[in-house]
């Protein structure tokens, strides 16, 4: 048959794609060989068979998408957990779509069918739906898990297996006693353990906030987590945090310091301090307006106050119950903290100029506590600056990676009610206009002055690797005393992760929580019951030998919150 105008195309493709295209469809659909093909389009030998194994491994795209656009589906995704513990119960299709709805991610029946077809699993069986009435399934009721309770033998597969590598972390940092220590109320059906260790398993698994607990509700790992047969309801959860106080919240992270000390957290010399503006999106008007960084204005928000161990970058206290006339004090309050959770007084605090007052500066210096900070570029002030003469300047070198290490810097002498500080006048760290540094520290050199500032800069890069792991910026309530829970909780979370780290190999040490959490934590299994305990059997992935090499297969572990029953980890092939 004579070919059609055009065929020339086809018959000696220039075209990359096209070339391989059409070599493979002779070697698969006409039969030729190797040698063939290589002959008939320009290719060697060794290239075709390269072509051939590519194709056959899928690792040859030859066309481009017809799909453009995001290839991530928001709504399946957010829907799946749900879906996917549902159907390892047995549930129907029609009862695992009202279940959807009623969490608010509702999908079709055809895209529940294909999230269970991802996962390997057998298609899903028909229900009748009733003419009338409202159809939900209800969420099992949370209830702690006696010594008579705990089942000896089965498993239950989990999507959330991953969590449990952080329960040694919360033995080493001895967390029972560190809520005990809090003094957090109970409830009739269940402890102050099981209530916030349901609260904290969510922010560990990185929940944005409690009330997508029915996402996982029926997960029952999670109840296992916490000593109890589910995890509880968003009403507990929710009220549970309103009857909390900054006490309780205070008396936690006073108990927290010596445990953060013993596992080599912290140093305890010298600290970090920020503030941290936590936007409200709602319409209510009882917060006050502080000023948003990431919105460049002001707006109302509750104003969260952090202090950092400089050493080892460990957030070590928190407050969110600040009202606005109380602001200029929280540095006070802080030292006021460490006094009492370690017997004396921070030696060093290192802080922007917007954190306090003069009078709170000299009231640091009253009680020989160090301090550096910045102070505010005035015309006054910046006047005499211009005013010095070229004698006054000298060029100091800075021990610090990237730019701006050569540095010019003059000295001066402020007075601030009656009392004399040290002023640097350092020009050279890329702004038009000279930083001006304010401490009391005397001995220090202007180059030890310097870099210790630059290291304040640590913790706003630790506040948005809190922010991105425990969705900090996820305004729990409106109410800053639940908020202070919630950042309380947010700086134990964070020292769970920094333990975990700790026992890794491979520069985890240094790794910041969201990265952990998706190497290690956020990974499916089974928990497989004995009748001595549990074994976490979790599925293998990439950073598995990670967890070998620590020795977790090897480990384990007494849980006083499981009637003291044994947890054992194992990790089978896929």
């Amino acid at each position: 048959m004579a070919s059609r105008s055009g065929a020339e195309l086809f018959a000696r493709p220039t075209e990359p794609n096209q070339r391989r295209y059409e070599a493979l469809r002779c070697y698969f659909v006409e039969g030729a060989s190797a040698e063939q093909v290589a002959q008939r389009f320009g290719y060697t030998r060794a290239t075709v068979e390269t072509l051939v194994r590519d194709y056959r491994a899928s690792r040859l795209e030859l066309f481009a998408s017809s799909r453009p656009g995001p290839r991530t589906e928001p709504k399946k995704d957010s829907a799946r957990t749900l879906t996917l513990a549902l159907r390892r119960e047995g549930r129907s299709l029609a009862e695992i779509t009202r279940a959807l709805v009623a969490a608010g991610t509702p999908l079709g029946r055809t895209a529940i069918w294909e999230l269970v077809r991802e996962e390997g699993l057998g298609r899903l069986p028909l229900e009748a739906v009733p003419a009338a009435g409202t159809l939900t399934v209800p969420a099992p009721k949370a209830q702690r898990l006696g010594p008579g309770d705990w089942p000896v033998s089965g498993s239950v597969a989990s999507e959330h297996a991953g969590l449990f590598l952080l329960l040694p972390e919360l033995l080493e940092l001895d967390v029972p006693a560190l809520l005990t220590a809090g003094g957090y109320p109970g409830t009739r059906q269940l402890t102050a353990l099981n209530s916030l260790l349901a609260i904290l398993a969510l922010k560990l698994y990185e929940r944005r906030r409690r009330s997508h607990v029915y996402d996982v509700v029926h997960d029952r790992a999670l109840g296992v987590f916490c000593g109890l047969s589910v995890l509880p309801k968003r009403s507990h959860l929710s009220g549970y945090s309103y009857r909390t106080t900054r006490a309780h919240n205070q008396a936690l992270l006073e108990a927290l310091v010596p445990q953060q000390k013993a596992c080599g957290l912290i140093d305890g010399e010298s600290f970090n301090l920020d503030f941290h503006a936590i936007m409200s999106f709602g319409e209510d008007q009882i917060l006050e307006e502080h000023y948003v960084p990431s919105r460049s204005q002001r707006t109302r928000s509750v104003l969260s106050f952090f202090a950092q161990d400089a050493k080892h970058a460990t957030l070590c206290y928190s407050n969110a119950d600040i009202a606005k006339a109380d602001q200029a004090h929280q540095i006070i309050r802080f030292c006021e903290f460490w006094q009492r959770s370690s017997g004396q007084n921070p030696r060093l605090l290192v802080f922007d100029s917007t954190l306090t007052t003069h009078t709170e500066l000299v009231e640091l210096d009253d009680r020989e506590i160090g301090f550096i900070t910045l102070r505010r570029r005035g015309a006054t002030l910046m006047d005499q600056v211009a005013k010095l003469p070229d004698d006054a300047s000298s060029p100091v070198r800075l021990e610090r990676p990237g730019k701006h290490r050569d540095v010019t810097v003059a000295e001066m002498t402020a007075t601030i009610a009656k009392r004399e500080f040290r002023q640097l006048a350092v020009t050279g760290l890329g702004r038009d206009q000279p930083t001006l540094l304010l401490t009391n520290q005397r001995e220090r050199s202007t180059k030890q002055l310097i870099e210790r500032y630059a290291k304040r800069w640590a913790i706003e890069n630790k506040l948005a690797a809190q922010i991105r792991a425990f969705h900090l910026d996820a305004l729990s309530s409106q109410v800053p005393l639940a908020v202070d829970l919630d950042t309380t909780l947010s700086v134990l979370c964070d020292t769970i992760y920094r333990t975990f780290a700790l026992r890794l190999h491979n520069g985890y040490q240094t790794a910041t929580p969201d990265t952990t959490f998706r190497h290690f934590i956020e990974g499916p299994g089974e928990l497989q019951f004995t009748p001595n305990g549990v074994n976490v059997a979790l599925r293998a992935r990439a950073h598995t030998p990670v967890l070998l090499d620590a020795g977790y297969h090897e480990r384990t572990h007494t849980i006083p919150w499981w009637d003291r029953r044994q947890l054992s980890y194992s990790f089978p092939p896929a």
